[in-house]
């Protein structure tokens, strides 16, 4: 299904004119048929994030990437082994403070099942839920520079941290960190705006408390 189809579908699923949803993001009806027909293929990224919120839904659902993305994160079990550094809390909302040199003093006990995991932090918010990852659920992050479209990892933005969805476009030079939660709104970087973005590493696993 194309991105054009799928706001179509959307669209009338939630039975919304294209008037209606044109008037919701500031453009014609006759553009919202351009969007859908696939005329107008490069739809810009605040259209998106409009059509998004007005069909209750993510811009990564809408684009299609839920359909590609990488398998959910696998739990680990708690029991004797590795021992990692906790390095403190991660932003699954707002981004917050991030010192890479100020280690907690915490650590935190693995098995086997993450062996290339480098660290660990504490997950702080409700952007992922989606992804199965909650507010105290501790992430096992392994360092890396770079993802894979649809990874989940650890990003520092201006001095702040927070764990999304990684999608990269080099071509477009547009990065966009993606929530897996409709609340929450992806957060967009373009052109300059890059050198302010840092990946530190790759959510490869993370491990729940009891509810």
């Amino acid at each position: 299904m194309t991105v054009g189809e799928m706001i179509r579908a959307r669209r009338k699923a939630c039975k919304m004119t294209l008037e209606a949803l044109g008037e919701a993001i500031g453009v014609s009806k006759q553009t919202i048929q351009r969007y859908e027909s696939g005329v107008i293929a490069n739809i810009p990224a605040d259209k998106i994030e409009g059509m998004a919120r007005a069909l209750s839904t993510t811009p990564a659902a809408l684009m299609g990437w839920s359909s590609v993305k990488k398998p959910i994160l696998t739990r680990t079990k708690h029991s004797k082994g590795q021992v990692l550094r906790v390095l403190g809390r991660i932003a699954c909302g707002v981004p917050i403070y991030a010192d890479e040199q100020n280690e907690d003093t915490d650590s935190i006990t693995l098995d086997d099942i993450t062996p290339e995991a480098d660290f660990c932090l504490i997950a702080k918010g409700d952007s992922m839920v989606g992804a199965r990852i909650f507010d105290g659920d501790t992430v096992f992050i392994r360092r890396q520079e770079s993802v894979d479209n649809g990874d989940i990892a650890a990003v520092i933005v201006e001095g702040e941290a927070t764990l999304k969805r990684v999608y990269y476009y080099p071509h477009e030079q547009k990065l966009i960190l993606s929530p897996e939660n409709k609340d929450f709104q992806p957060l967009v970087y373009v052109g300059h705006e890059l050198d302010q973005v840092k990946i530190i590493g790759k959510a490869v696993a993370f491990q729940s408390r009891v509810r």
